[in-house]
């Protein structure tokens, strides 16, 4: 009989950053509190605090790590080879795959979005998130890849006067909305995954109906 493969246990910097992901996901920045996160890595508040001074450090760590992840994997899906639609088809699935591993992902994204920042910076000392200096750091420059991406590639396969990087946010908040649904997202999606077919909607040009396209800017 052979021996048991053991699983290699992960770091305790893993587990401290596993463990905030979740916690963050669950109650969001303000509420979330050190010890609780410590107990859910199996540790004690001093042993987090060695690792990670501060919870916005911590904060930053966990969002910054997820967004390097998504980044990475986006890039991959753009390098894909294939025709210009496989490869805008590969990024949608991409993006949908990384939400479908990573659940709590768009939960911290949403909160950061939808939950304005007090102005007063003392506000923001007293528990107010990081996290949208982070979106703006690491989302808006990714965006702005993708979107030169779409723009030289699809040239010739884009619907006339897209907005594209309104259309890539229209599309990765709709992704994001059903990722954080949880149990109501047959309800209000219904079965089955349909992003691919609603970004060629939005994204390509309508070849079997031409006149459903809008017309050409004039020079």
């Amino acid at each position: 009989m052979g021996r048991e493969l053991k699983t290699p246990e992960l770091s305790t910097p893993e587990r401290i950053l596993a463990a905030a992901e979740r916690e963050f996901a669950a109650v969001g920045y303000a509420p979330a509190r050190l010890a609780d996160i410590a107990g859910r890595a199996g540790i004690r508040r001093p042993s987090l605090l060695y690792h990670f001074s501060t919870k916005e450090v911590l904060y930053r760590a966990v969002v910054e790590r997820v967004f390097d992840q998504l980044g990475a994997a986006l890039t991959r899906s753009m390098n894909s080879e294939g025709p210009f639609e496989a490869r805008l088809d590969a990024i949608v699935h991409g993006f949908t795959a990384f939400l479908d591993a990573h659940p709590t992902l768009a939960p911290i994204i949403i909160r950061e979005v939808v939950d304005e920042p007090e102005a007063s910076d003392e506000a923001r000392r007293s528990g107010g998130s990081p996290g949208r200096e982070i979106i703006l750091e690491r989302i808006a420059p990714l965006l702005t890849i993708i979107e030169q991406f779409i723009r030289d590639g699809g040239a010739e396969s884009l619907r006339p006067q897209l907005p594209v990087r309104a259309a890539l946010v229209e599309v990765a908040s709709g992704l994001l909305l059903r990722s954080a649904s949880g149990s109501l997202r047959t309800p209000l999606w219904g079965p089955g995954d349909h992003a691919l077919a609603i970004a060629r909607t939005i994204f390509l040009r309508d070849r079997a109906n031409p006149n459903l396209n809008p017309p050409e800017p004039t020079p």
